[in-house]
């Protein structure tokens, strides 16, 4: 048996009627947990204008460790990957349903359109966090993507890994930590968002193609629709995706720390640009765990998974209702909470965050109904009269 992906999108004829897999789900859900982590430790940032917190206790150390090293630029590129494999799913039922390549490409690109207005929208009204619209940006530049060839696009996914890294080793130092001044109010906190989204999302977008060229190389094996066929495969990401990415957060989590004092800018930099290029393998190695576990699960549905897959169905959804918490949390004009936190508080909360969404998520699936946003990009992509055939 092969593992070579075909060199052309050919779905299933069953693409219509194949029962949903839990695999994806699961990743999406979880994924949302490791993104609210890292969001949620704006509450133990310094705000400009504000007394720092004193991080100086062993605790700290220990979260700001294991956040380097698990949490941040690792949930991005899991989150990039399985929007590329999803894309490829959509693409193969369209395709399916007898659309000709070029209206599946038209399709991708104007859901990726809605989504760069959907992601200006969460930034102006709700938080600066947003990639809906970089990853909207890759649907509408890299739709055409989905009929390259594996080889071409594992090639170009290595190449743009290393820009990836290299740009954001140049800039992310400089990117602003989303942290308003303490006497900010709410118009000139959305004109601050909206000011550094210009700036942000095209760069997060060219960190993002990487690891979307390989989600799509990963939905041609199905790797996450039939991981109990690509088990070995499955189980080296795993391993080496994780443990690059625990091994290259070493040199930031160091500096972060001040264990080598002040580190000049190129340090910095470096440091940034390895932390970044080995969390593409960490996003990577997450998604390949929970593939694993999804086999383990079997035909299995307790309440904690289906409630997971719940929240992965509706990630957009969750996504969103995440940050309206944010916006009531850290905003100085509402709880005003950013910066006054310890890591550790910061942790549960974040943590305390992402659940309550898992619960909404449930609901919903309990009600029948799809989450909101999603239900709103299939009417905007789609169009009233196809929205619901989509859904199915």
């Amino acid at each position: 048996m092969t593992t070579r992906p075909p060199d052309t999108l050919g779905p299933p004829a069953t693409a219509r009627t194949a029962p949903r897999s839990l695999a994806p789900d699961l990743a999406r859900g979880t994924m949302l947990l490791v993104i609210a982590l890292a969001h949620a430790q704006v509450l133990s940032t310094a705000l400009p204008g504000a007394a720092a917190l004193d991080l100086s206790g062993a605790a700290a150390h220990t979260v700001a460790a294991a956040h380097t090293l698990l949490v941040d630029s690792r949930g991005y590129p899991m989150f990039a990957a399985l929007f590329g494999y999803g894309l490829v799913r959509i693409a193969s039922r369209r395709r399916a349903s007898g659309s000709s390549p070029r209206e599946v490409r038209g399709l991708l690109r104007r859901r990726g359109g809605w989504m760069v207005l959907i992601g200006f929208c969460h930034v102006a009204l709700l938080f600066y966090g947003d990639i809906i619209a970089a990853y909207g940006l890759l649907a509408v530049a890299a739709a055409g993507a989905l009929a390259a060839g594996g080889r071409r696009l594992l090639g170009h996914a290595a190449l743009w890994a290393a820009i990836g890294a290299a740009v954001f080793g140049a800039a992310g130092p400089a990117i602003p930590s989303g942290a308003d001044p303490t006497d900010i109010g709410p118009l000139l906190s959305a004109a601050y968002r909206m000011m550094s989204w210009v700036l942000t999302t095209p760069l997060f977008a060219v960190m993002a193609v990487a690891p979307f060229l390989v989600g799509i190389w990963a939905a041609r094996l199905r790797l996450l629709d039939e991981p109990e066929r690509h088990r070995p495969l499955l189980r080296r990401t795993a391993v080496i995706g994780v443990a690059a990415a625990v091994l290259g957060g070493v040199p930031l989590a160091v500096l972060n720390s001040g264990l080598a004092g002040e580190p000049g800018m190129l340090a910095v930099s470096a440091a940034t640009g390895v932390h970044t290029l080995t969390g593409y393998f960490g996003g990577l190695g997450y998604a390949a765990i929970i593939a694993l576990v999804a086999v383990r699960i079997g035909e299995r549905r307790g309440f904690a998974v289906r409630a997971l897959a719940a929240c992965g169905q509706r990630s957009m959804s969750c996504y969103l209702a995440q940050s309206v918490a944010w916006l009531i949390l850290f905003e100085p004009y509402l709880a005003g909470l950013g910066g006054s936190l310890h890591p550790l508080v910061a942790a549960g909360v974040g943590t305390g965050v992402w659940a309550v969404t898992v619960l909404l998520a449930y609901a919903l699936h309990r009600a029948g109904r799809a989450g909101p946003a999603e239900a709103l990009l299939r009417r905007l992509s789609y169009g009233p009269r196809h929205a619901r055939v989509a859904a199915g």
